[in-house]
Order: structure tokens, then C-alpha cells, then sequence
């Protein structure tokens, strides 16, 4: 499936919510998504996990591999445990990452952003706030595992950044420890 024909497949599957497999370049193994808003560039999914929806992320179509519906017995449990009832998914302007971080500052919550990559040592994480956006990095304020904040905020290159989460239970429950 070429690039297009993925970003239309997906743009088309928006308002139905169906369960998207998803292969990503820098995953081994695929993850199962619910599509909730798309541009040429980026998407915004909710992430299903065992059941559950945890959180949403924004990525970049240029590092999908693959996707299908996933359409079998899961998929029955979910509608029957009405998982996606009341989720609603902010609206965040996902025309580049200069605009979709501008739209998620306003959320005032915090986040998480990586670079994914299959070499572990190529792997960055940073969670915590947006302090400001620029027109080709963000800088943001990370807390480590302690849950100490850093004095000075990392500059990271949106040219970096593979996904952006936030609402997940990670960020929401550590959040309120910080």
C-alpha cells in the first residue's frame, strides 16, 4: 500500500473507529489503534491495550510499514464492553509538529515524547511539559523516574520526534505524583 493510499485509508476510517492494526518501521511488533483525526503528515489514535483504551499518540505517517482493520473476536468484546463510549479526543491541529504542540501547550498537561527506533541505543524518551514552541524544536521540561524535574528544558528537533502521548495511564497517574 503506498503512502497515499494509507493516509486515505485512514482518513476514511475516522468517523466508523475501527480497529487498526498498525506496522510501524521502527517496531518489531504491530499495536492496535482506534483512528481519531488525521492530516497528510500525522494522525491522532487511541491505543487499545488488553481491552482498554490507553491514552492517545500522534505519529507520522512516514514511519507506518502497514495497516488493516482488525476485525474478529476482540473487536465484538469491545463494542459488547462499549470501550470507546465517552472518549472523546481533543481537537489538535495536526498539520505539522510546529501546530499539533501549539494545540497540545494549550491542553496544559503533560506528555510524552519519543524517538523510536529498533536500536535500543538510538531510543530517546522525555516526559513533562511543553515550556515553548519554535518554529523547528520544542522545548520541554522532563522529569526523570525519580520524578525530579530538570532545571533547564531540552531543546528536541521536531525532526526527532516519532510520536507524541498523552492521557495515557503512565502520564496521568505519574502526573499527579510530580
Amino acid at each position: 500500500m503506498t503512502k497515499s493510499a494509507m493516509i486515505d485509508f485512514f482518513q476514511q476510517s475516522i468517523g466508523q473507529k475501527p480497529l487498526i492494526r498498525l506496522y510501524l518501521k521502527y517496531d518489531a511488533y504491530y499495536t492496535y489503534w482506534f483512528p481519531f483525526a488525521a492530516s497528510k503528515k500525522l494522525f491522532l489514535a487511541a491505543k487499545e491495550d488488553d481491552f482498554i483504551i490507553d491514552g492517545f499518540s500522534i505519529r507520522r505517517f512516514s514511519d507506518v510499514k502497514k495497516l488493516e482493520f482488525k476485525d474478529d473476536k476482540c473487536v465484538e468484546i469491545l463494542k459488547a464492553e462499549k470501550v470507546l463510549d465517552g472518549i472523546v479526543a481533543p481537537d489538535i491541529d495536526l498539520s505539522d509538529w510546529h501546530s499539533t504542540f501549539l494545540s497540545l501547550q494549550k491542553l496544559k498537561k503533560n506528555i510524552i515524547i519519543e524517538h523510536e527506533s529498533l536500536e535500543e541505543k538510538e531510543w530517546d524518551y522525555w516526559i513533562g511539559s511543553i515550556e515553548k514552541v519554535l518554529k523547528t524544536k520544542v522545548l520541554f521540561r522532563h522529569f526523570d523516574a525519580d520524578g525530579i524535574w530538570q532545571d533547564d528544558p531540552y531543546e528536541i528537533p521536531f525532526s526527532r520526534i516519532t510520536s507524541v502521548t498523552f492521557d495515557s495511564r503512565y502520564v496521568s497517574v505519574f502526573s499527579k505524583y510530580v
